[in-house]
C-alpha cells in the first residue's frame, strides 16, 4: 500500500467514525423522546428503568467513538502532514498517466 492508498484509507476511516458519531446522537436523541413520551402520559417503571440504562450505555458508547475519533483523526492529520510531499508526487504521477491513457 502506497502512500497515497493509506491516507485515503485514513480519510475513509475518519468518515466512518464520524458517522458512528452521528448515528450514537440520533440514538440518544431517539430514546430522549421516548423517555419524554413515557412520562408525559404512560408512566411505565419498566420503560423508563430500561430506557435509562440504554441511554447511559449509547452515551458511554459517543465518549468513547468521540475519543477514538479524535485520535485517529489526530494520527492521519500528522500521516498527511509528513507525507505530503510523497502523497503530492503519487497524485501526479497518476495524474500523468491518466493523461496518457487519454490521449
Amino acid at each position: 500500500m502506497d502512500k497515497l492508498q493509506k491516507l485515503e484509507l485514513m480519510n475513509k476511516i475518519v468518515r466512518e467514525f464520524e458517522d458512528l458519531q452521528h448515528s450514537q446522537t440520533a440514538l440518544i436523541e431517539k430514546i430522549g423522546k421516548i423517555e419524554v413520551d413515557n412520562m408525559n402520559g404512560l408512566n411505565d417503571t419498566n420503560l423508563e428503568k430500561t430506557l435509562d440504562t440504554m441511554h447511559g450505555k449509547i452515551a458511554e458508547n459517543l465518549d468513547s467513538i468521540t475519543e477514538i475519533f479524535s485520535y485517529f483523526e489526530t494520527q492521519r492529520d500528522q500521516y498527511a502532514e509528513k507525507n505530503g510531499a510523497a502523497i503530492a508526487a503519487i497524485e501526479a504521477a497518476a495524474a500523468v498517466e491518466a493523461a496518457k491513457a487519454a490521449n
